[in-house]
């Protein structure tokens, strides 16, 4: 009876938390009782076919629920891999190397702290440090540290990890010889990273090489020989295997995975364990990704309380404890709910007919309702634009005041400007000129169609915000929704032009990390991404400004702040001017709502931790504290 009633109250919630998602109409309720071990739960559905949701404790050969921490948000299909050096592995749960690389089974040397912007030595020992000259760094490893199969972990694997990298030419390797010239094995526990030097002698970009420690995985030396060994050398080979046997040094590793799910199951032997390091093992047995159908079903999941940590946008999320009385809560008690540090950006495909102009990409840009999307598509867990103004930083104040606000103020838009944006499109005698209501240029009409994942619902109701910009402005766009493992393979291939379908697209932006703001405008703007088979690092529009690359060259290397500033108006100027793309919301690095039924202790704003622990779902960077804090709430 009890788990009817948390049921039913789940359905209630779900309608409330759908129906709050802005100028859509309100979904159909659709009631389908099932019955579960002899008792009955009430799932519902949003479209037309219903979603059983059945809890995990039911399932057959189900995971003890007191040893398993369960996700959502973070895995949105099959695993296709498990391999370090692949680009399509499909594979959240395990692997997403990065500024907060996800830690549970790959690890890197350190770990990213977002909110003190410090490093922490998880394989390394100590400190890292740079030479007199700052032409290399040098750090080691820890003695305890150990591959699932007992053998160290050494300077040796580090060394050998990047030199892998740049022979087949992953996006690690082509991402970063631009600034390291080699990483070498001074002695079985030394590594020493070569910077590329500048004209100075010294590091070209000392910011790229520091992230780099903490950014990417080590791998083992002798599997990835047997890994070489099998691709026989081919690159693409290589980074396609599966890697089901791979070597791994982390603390979970693949348990099972299908369709449905993706479990790791923790490994009792994990070297972390030493006192050198964490002193213990981390407390749930299993990581549990239930594969949802989308956001809603995801959302019902958290209020039943079948999900632990959820990772996805989870709408009037503060509904769920002010109304409802759940034991949910976010890191930040109050709005926006999360640290905003990412930037969810609509990028234009620069190669669609009529978007080569920038007054179209401006005029559909200014038209943009942004309030309706943060109220609505976001339920305010974001600060809006009239707070926090365009540019190319995250709203905190380390980023805002690195440019010149009054330099760019007249090139900026809070959004909803119709008139203006109508004004801008005659000017440019971009009119519609047989009188059918649409715009052409060249004697074409602009017809688009903007795209994003299926199933992201905070996307897809941004995303029809963007549409509806352009239907008043008269400009045709509408909306495409395909599975995110078709949409990735899409986006991410920069050496050649976008298919059809493609015009106006979303991806995220980078968040917080060493290198920010840099390495955000790197990845919006850079022209290094274009021609890559396989890009993760942004500017998905195929963007080439010959003097944004020579700024982005020139900041890191660049000590004196005054230049500094002067370089990042320059940029903010040149990005609103040209307008490639454009962010549509301020958002959390990662959402961070988690249910107390089973699990307590999370990070929260008030939690006291030293150091902080950042809200990134127990898997991320410092994050992965986390999974040493929580405790059951019934041990």
């Amino acid at each position: 009876m009890k788990r009817y009633i948390i049921a039913l109250n789940a359905l209630l919630v779900l309608t409330m938390l759908l129906s709050a998602c802005g100028p859509t109409a309100t979904p159909q309720i659709i009631e389908k009782t099932v019955v579960v071990t002899q008792e009955v739960i009430k799932t519902v559905e949003v479209t037309k076919e219903v979603q059983v949701l059945v809890t995990p404790e039911a399932e057959e050969g189900a995971l003890p629920r007191n040893e398993t921490l369960y996700f959502n948000g973070q895995q949105w299909g099959t695993v296709v891999g498990w391999n370090p050096y692949g680009s399509g592995n499909n594979n959240a749960m395990a692997i997403a190397a990065g500024d907060n690389a996800r830690v549970p089974m790959f690890e890197t040397p350190y770990l990213y702290n977002m909110l003190d912007g410090q490093m922490y030595p998880l394989l390394a020992d100590g400190p890292w440090s740079w030479n007199a000259d700052m032409t290399e760094i040098t750090f080691k490893i820890k003695p305890a540290a150990k591959w699932n199969d007992g053998t160290p972990v050494t300077a040796e694997d580090v060394a050998y990890t990047w030199a892998t990298h740049v022979k087949y030419n992953t996006g690690t390797g082509a991402g970063n010889t631009p600034y390291i010239q080699d990483v070498v094995a001074q002695d079985a526990q030394t590594v020493v990273i070569k910077a590329v030097l500048g004209e100075n002698g010294k590091a070209l970009n000392p910011l790229a090489v520091a992230a780099y420690v903490s950014s990417n995985y080590v791998a083992q030396k002798a599997w990835t020989q047997k890994l070489e060994e099998r691709s026989g050398g081919d690159a693409t080979a290589l980074q396609a295997d599966p890697a089901e046997d791979v070597a791994y040094s982390g603390p979970y590793h693949n348990f099972f995975s299908d369709d449905t799910k993706v479990v790791l199951i923790r490994d009792d032997n994990y070297w972390g364990q030493d006192a050198s390091m964490w002193g213990k093992l981390p407390a749930p047995k299993y990581l549990a990704h239930i594969i949802y159908k989308d956001n809603a079903a995801g959302s019902v999941a958290l209020a039943k309380g079948e999900v632990d940590v959820s990772q996805q946008f989870n709408s009037n999320v503060n509904l769920l404890w002010e109304s409802y009385g759940l034991p949910i809560s976010t890191y930040l008690p109050e709005a926006p709910y999360g640290i905003g540090a990412s930037l969810p950006t609509a990028f234009y495909n620069l190669n669609s007919y009529g978007l080569d102009q920038p007054a179209v990409r401006k005029a559909i840009a200014m038209a943009v309702d942004y309030p309706t999307i943060i109220a609505n598509a976001m339920t305010n867990q974001s600060a809006t634009f009239d707070q926090v103004p365009r540019s190319l930083m995250n709203p905190t104040p380390g980023e805002q005041a690195l440019y010149d606000h009054e330099a760019v103020k007249d090139l900026q838009w809070a959004g909803n400007d119709i008139a203006g944006a109508n004004a801008l499109l005659d000017e440019a005698g971009i009119v519609d000129s047989d009188g059918d209501g649409w715009r052409e240029y060249n004697g074409q009409k602009l017809s688009y169609i903007a795209t994003c994942p299926n199933g992201w619902s905070d996307w897809q109701a941004a995303i029809e915000v963007v549409a509806a910009a352009g239907k008043k402005i008269g400009i045709d766009i509408t909306t495409n929704y395909p599975e995110w493992s078709v949409y990735q393979t899409v986006v991410t291939k920069s050496d050649a032009p976008l298919p059809e379908g493609y015009d106006i697209f979303m991806m995220w932006s980078a968040g917080a990390g060493p290198t920010m703001p840099w390495g955000r405008i790197r990845n919006l703007l850079s022209s290094e991404w274009v021609g890559q088979a396989s890009n993760w690092s942004g500017n998905w529009g195929q963007y080439s400004n010959p003097r944004v690359d020579e700024l982005i060259v020139a900041i890191p290397g660049e000590t004196d702040m005054a230049k500094l500033k002067e370089m990042y108006t320059e940029l903010v100027e040149i990005y609103l001017t040209d307008i490639p793309s454009f962010t549509l919301m301020y958002r959390p690095q990662s959402f961070h709502t988690v249910n107390e039924t089973v699990w307590t202790n999370f990070p929260n704003q008030d939690d006291g931790s030293n150091p902080p622990v950042p809200p990134l779902d127990c898997t991320d960077g410092w994050g992965i504290a986390c999974l040493y804090n929580i405790t059951l709430v019934n041990p």
